[in-house]
């Protein structure tokens, strides 16, 4: 039986306050990517940002893994190591994935865009984004966790695309993963789906392919790929339920740059 782990009003504020640096800091490592600059500039940038809120790199807390960001170009699905061999160049769709542990709790976001706004993703890019919406718009008290995965499939494969289906959302809070998983498809049990208590905070993940959905592990041990090398997407928010409907916790605004840098 799944056990989702609940988050008090306070907790949730300490939460909502850590996401909204950590929201920040993925928008400013956005506009860092240009073409010429290479993945390892990324993640340096974020360390010192994570650095300047006071928190910790949520990553970097994980068993094995010594850097702060996951950063993935085109095949790339989730886990690619930011690499200074990694060099972006314009057309390149890149995904950044982050997390930050601030004041005893963690929230995780991620983001997919194309370097140089060619357009060439346009319509996939538009597509996961959607998707994420649809899914927090379910992220409510009585609903199921399948009827979040349902949203994500469901608008995913409208418009052609594949949902990955061997890895999940999650829950987040003092744990980087916790309980419940959260697929990007239905596996046919919605009645045995768990309900969405109030108090829940779900890390909710659309990962998607124009290809199969299919992945592969690469030899460094953590880069997750396409099998079929097409191309992929990531966008992530963590969500928590409160009466009143879900709240984004790493949501932010791109008008206040220089208040990721201040301690608090």
């Amino acid at each position: 039986m799944t056990n989702i782990l609940l988050k008090t009003p306070e907790e949730i504020t300490i939460m909502a306050e850590g996401g909204k640096k950590l929201g920040k800091i993925k928008h400013a490592l956005m506009e860092k990517v240009r073409q010429g600059v290479n993945a390892k500039e990324i993640d340096d940038l974020a360390d010192e940002l994570i650095k300047k809120t006071g928190g910790k790199a949520s990553f970097k807390m994980v068993s094995g893994y010594h850097w702060a960001t996951c950063v993935n170009v085109n095949v790339g699905v989730v886990h690619g190591i930011p690499k200074k061999e990694v060099i972006f160049k314009n057309g390149d769709l890149v995904s950044i994935d982050i997390g930050l542990f601030y004041k005893g709790f963690h929230t995780d976001t991620s983001i997919s865009f194309e370097v140089g706004g060619k357009g060439v993703h346009k319509l996939f890019l538009e597509t996961g984004k959607k998707a994420l919406l649809a899914a927090i718009g379910k992220t409510r008290v009585g609903h199921r966790i399948s009827d979040i995965s349902r949203e994500i499939e469901s608008t995913l494969k409208q418009m052609g695309y594949s949902p990955i289906r061997a890895l999940v959302g999650h829950g987040v809070g003092r744990d980087l993963h916790e309980e419940p998983p959260i697929p990007c498809f239905i596996n046919g049990k919605t009645l045995s789906s768990p309900e969405i208590p109030k108090g829940a905070v779900l890390a909710i993940e659309v990962m998607y392919s124009t290809g199969s959905g299919e992945i592969k592990v690469g030899e460094d041990g953590w880069t997750i790929s396409t099998s079929d090398d097409t191309i992929s997407g990531l966008f992530e928010d963590s969500v928590a339920v409160t009466k009143n409907g879900p709240l984004v916790l790493t949501e932010s605004s791109q008008t206040e740059p220089d208040s990721v840098f201040t301690q608090g």
